[in-house]
């Protein structure tokens, strides 16, 4: 299979665009952005992402042993950049507060979902990461960051492509 056609065709499907975070007790902070998020079981409440195998991020969050799943907004493009980077410090001039876990929340996030590390397993060359959800909220009405054949774009930029 050609990895460019394949990744041509899997682009005609939108995806949104969250931020995971997490906290160790020492403070340290990590983060990575991710358009794989997806819902996966009603009862129980259970969560899914699938981070790249070789994600430094998740190797850390995962020690934790919980996670914080940021949906972002339309407006939060450079947050997703940077969480999608190998900055040092992803979370350097980005607003966050505390999740009820206390787990960093972005400032201006659509939705927030507090998660335990259910299983990780590994397919292909990511890994399939469940979590159990313990808290979510949603906090806003604005529109939703979107990747969308190899970009980010708004509902209405995705609208008006298709009329």
């Amino acid at each position: 299979m050609d990895p460019l056609h394949f990744r041509d065709v899997l682009g005609a499907y939108p995806t949104g665009v969250c931020v995971v975070t997490s906290q160790a007790g020492s403070g340290e902070r990590w983060g990575l952005a991710v358009g794989s998020f997806t819902s996966i079981s009603l009862d129980p409440p259970l969560v899914g992402f699938l981070p790249d195998k070789r994600s430094r991020s998740w190797a850390q969050i995962e020690r934790t042993g919980k996670f914080c799943v940021n949906v972002l907004a339309s407006a939060q493009l450079d947050a997703c950049r940077r969480f999608a980077s190998r900055h040092d410090d992803k979370f350097e001039g980005i607003a966050h507060g505390k999740s009820p876990a206390g787990l960093p929340l972005l400032d201006d996030a659509l939705a927030w979902i507090d998660c335990e590390v259910e299983r990780v397993l590994e397919i292909g060359d990511h890994l399939l990461v469940v979590g159990a959800v313990v808290a979510m909220d949603r906090r806003g009405e604005g529109q939703p960051l979107i990747f969308y054949r190899g970009g980010y774009h708004t509902l209405a930029e995705i609208e008006k492509e298709r009329a």
